[in-house]
């Protein structure tokens, strides 16, 4: 795996800073530390704090279009049970390995909701995750892919929510796979019916 560029290596470092510490928490100077770089790092690539939040939002996007790349090469032409198990072991991944990312995800999805200048960069999020989650769902036989794809986003960072965030996320285990796979199967039908 190649290593980083400096700017990937401060926005990873960013969303791991909003993961741990919340927004409250993300300085120029606490991601110069988290990152291991020279102080004053973050601030040369990253002015301000809107554009280094923005650079979070695109890293992000970034790196769950690869987590999906990486799925669709390891499964090829999916169909409806490879898609779910292959969307489980996803999120399970999401729920685990990831579980930072998607931690930062929603804190820095609530700020956008709160100033106007960061929704631009959402949106463009959003829309990657829907285009593809849309182009899934086309393959599958979905006769309108773009609304089903609105509904399994919607209900994949739900499940994301309520397991990491959600009221009861520090008081159970999290689901495996096996455990996963049949929920997302159900989701996936839910959404081809829509």
């Amino acid at each position: 795996m190649s290593t980083p560029d400096r700017r990937d290596l401060i926005a990873d470092a960013a969303i791991s800073t909003v993961a741990t510490a919340g927004l409250r928490g993300l300085t120029h100077r606490a991601v110069d530390a988290a990152a291991g770089l020279p102080a004053g790092s973050t601030s040369y690539y990253f002015r301000t704090r809107s554009a280094l939040i923005s650079a979070c939002y695109l890293r992000l996007a970034e790196l769950s279009v690869a987590d999906v790349d990486r799925w669709e090469a390891d499964h090829g032409r999916p169909d409806l049970d490879s898609a779910a198990g292959a969307l489980a072991a996803l999120l399970h991944h999401w729920l685990t390995a990831a579980r930072d990312r998607q931690l930062a995800r929603f804190e820095l999805s609530l700020e956008a909701t709160r100033r106007p200048e960061l929704r631009a960069d959402l949106r463009t999020a959003g829309l990657a995750a829907r285009s593809r989650a849309a182009a899934l769902l086309a393959a599958l036989g979905a006769p309108r892919p773009a609304p089903a794809a609105d509904l399994l986003v919607a209900w994949t960072d739900g499940l994301l929510y309520d397991w990491l965030a959600g009221a009861m996320a520090t008081s159970r285990p999290l689901p495996d796979e096996t455990e996963l796979t049949p929920v997302v199967r159900r989701m996936l039908e839910a959404a081809l019916s829509a």
